[in-house]
């Protein structure tokens, strides 16, 4: 649907030339919409500007949206739209199922990475920023009509397999009686003994070789190893409510064929070289070069995440490519990406973007961490969360904490301050969704119906309106610069609005029309707040 703000813009434009930089009115006196254009044009011509100002609204056509436009001040421009313009504007949005949202053009496969657990590990709070702000872009860019192709790139391979299998064998476990949390204890009685045992590391090295060369009695124990962290990383997706399944997962293992050909392409062509005994890319900008294999003749991190881009391109033919994790993980993917554009895997056509974000504090302002300074299980966060409010309730504080900031910024886990419902938290969202729905059962108990918004007049009426017919703009934007930040900000707007509205237009008190056209109104806001708050991943209940 093309928005209302859309339309002023293209037709303000078509007359002045340049984008006339349209802003929502700072005051409502001032209208529903400001522009400088007047001002700027005046300034490179050396005339008046309310001169210029004259001449725009003179060539400028919009009495079918606008009521008579104002010049202002020096040569502002204050635009109001008609109320029945507005009225309709927001009943076409409400009537569109995908509520004024576009496609964004042309048409992607998106493939985005992220969550990445390592297996015999429990998640911990790194874990807890990349899985929910992956969800979030996953929803946000299928809302926009991409086709997106999650990938979960699980640590699954590597040399802690050693350790990890001999100390099954020593200790003669049971795999079937070990969950997650087990295994990491396993994992940490591993590392004990490799630290403390020199045959044992021997050994360890040694089973390494036998699962690389796909011995079975060893390929068995590690998938039994997957298999104990899948269920453990699965019921922590379950309780974050998010989209990840065993069907997104691409672990490190899965690229192991790859490897070895990308090592002999990337050297045959000159694009790898020899140095200090490892096969090496170097890259402009760059101090030290991508290790595709080690003076041991091992592959580690580096080529695998370029196999990575290869198998993203080739196979999967995704044309944007969304990487999640820490920011201080961004010089090793620029890295990566460097090598690929150089390798010609990853083509100009082809956009890449690594998303970092910050650490989670604690309310001291220090990482959060366990008393004995280890990072917190991610699952240990939710049981803080849910002591001070109910799942679904934790749960949104958790993510629109986590979505509501800039992400490359650190922010603090406060779980008291996160659980409220009022002020910027996620349960007020949800508060003033259920506020919605109450209405709305209110006026079904008393067999009242209403149609759509008719034309509106009160100051409380046509804030809200003008901010529903926003929403399409903004999922538009954030999926384009992925930016859940302002999707937070725009629905707490809207909230706020709406509780405006609620105080001062009586709703199921009002009569006729007037009664008819703001349950319309509490209608539509129902379904626009339940709508994005899907896209960040917040249930939208109808009581609190």
């Amino acid at each position: 649907m093309h928005s209302l703000t859309d339309e002023l813009t293209a037709r303000l434009r078509a007359v002045a030339g340049v984008d006339p930089e349209l802003r929502p009115a700072t005051k409502p006196e001032f209208g529903h919409f400001q522009s400088n254009v007047a001002l700027r044009l005046a300034k490179d011509r050396g005339v008046n500007p309310r001169q210029v100002a004259a001449d725009l609204v003179t060539r400028l056509n919009v009495d079918d949206i606008c009521l008579p436009i104002e010049i202002a001040g020096p040569g502002f421009l204050n635009l109001r739209l008609r109320p029945d313009v507005l009225a309709q504007a927001v009943n076409d949005m409400a009537a569109d199922p995908a509520l004024g949202v576009t496609a964004l053009e042309p048409r992607q496969t998106a493939v985005v990475d992220y969550s990445s657990p390592n297996v015999a590990k429990q998640m911990h709070v790194g874990h807890l920023r990349t899985t929910i702000i992956g969800d979030c872009f996953v929803r946000v860019l299928r809302a926009v009509g991409t086709t997106v192709i999650p990938q979960n790139h699980m640590g699954d391979w590597g040399r802690q397999f050693g350790m990890l299998i001999e100390q099954i064998a020593d200790e003669n476990l049971d795999l079937d009686a070990l969950d997650l949390p087990g295994a990491e204890a396993l994992y940490l009685r591993a590392n004990a003994h490799l630290d403390a045992d020199a045959a044992f590391a021997e050994r360890a090295r040694a089973r390494v070789v036998a699962l690389q060369s796909g011995d079975e009695a060893t390929k068995a124990v590690w998938r039994r190893l997957i298999e104990i962290s899948l269920t453990g990383f699965n019921a922590t997706y379950q309780r974050l409510g998010v989209l990840l399944t065993d069907d997104d997962i691409a672990g490190e293992s899965s690229y192991n064929d790859m490897l070895g050909p990308i090592a002999d392409d990337l050297e045959a062509r000159g694009i790898a070289v020899h140095d200090q005994g490892a096969l090496v890319v170097f890259v402009d900008g760059f101090d030290a070069p991508a290790i595709i294999r080690n003076s041991a003749g091992g592959y580690g991190y580096d080529v695998t995440d370029v196999a990575a881009i290869k198998h993203r391109v080739d196979d999967l033919h995704a044309d944007r490519l969304i990487y999640v994790t820490d920011v201080r993980q961004r010089g090793h993917f620029e890295l990566i990406f460097g090598v690929c554009r150089r390798a010609g895997y990853l083509p100009d056509s082809v956009t890449v973007q690594h998303v970092g974000y910050g650490m989670v504090m604690g309310v001291d302002g220090r990482p959060f961490k366990t008393r004995e300074g280890t990072a917190a299980h991610l699952d240990d966060l939710l049981d803080d969360a849910e002591q001070v409010a109910s799942p679904a309730i934790a749960l949104a504080a958790i993510k629109y904490a986590d979505l509501s900031n800039q992400l490359q910024k650190d922010y603090v886990f406060d779980a008291d301050r996160m659980t409220k419902t009022f002020g910027d938290t996620g349960p007020y969202l949800q508060y003033a969704h259920a506020r919605t729905a109450q209405i709305l059962a209110r006026a079904q108990l008393e067999n009242l119906t209403w149609g759509g918004v008719e034309a509106i007049a009160e100051p409380a009426e046509i804030d809200l309106a003008l901010a529903l017919t926003g929403f399409g703009g903004v999922v538009t934007e954030v999926a384009t610069l992925l930016t859940p930040h302002k999707l937070c900000i725009y629905l707490y707007d809207l909230a706020t609005k709406y509780s405006v509205f609620y105080e001062q237009c009586p709703v199921l008190t009002s009569e006729g029309a007037t009664r008819s056209s703001r349950l319309a109104l509490c209608a539509a806001t129902k379904t626009v707040l339940a709508t994005g708050l899907r896209l960040l991943g917040i249930a939208a209940p109808d009581r609190m």
